[in-house]
């Protein structure tokens, strides 16, 4: 049984990228956190924007 890829979103306000495979260490976030696992309440923690305002990109 194989686990869905992991997946990057990027926020649409200044670029920065979240990346479940490598998580967040610095901001509390363990490589392997899921996107759907982080709280609704959320932000990019480069400029606030909320986690609605980021999209899903491929690399």
């Amino acid at each position: 049984m194989m686990s869905e890829p992991f997946k990057v979103w990027q926020c649409r306000t200044c670029g920065y990228i979240y990346d479940e495979a490598e998580g967040d260490p610095g901001e509390g976030l363990a490589p392997g956190t899921r996107w759907a696992d982080l709280p609704a309440h959320w932000i990019c923690p480069l400029c606030g924007t909320p986690k609605s305002d980021f999209d899903m990109i491929e690399l």
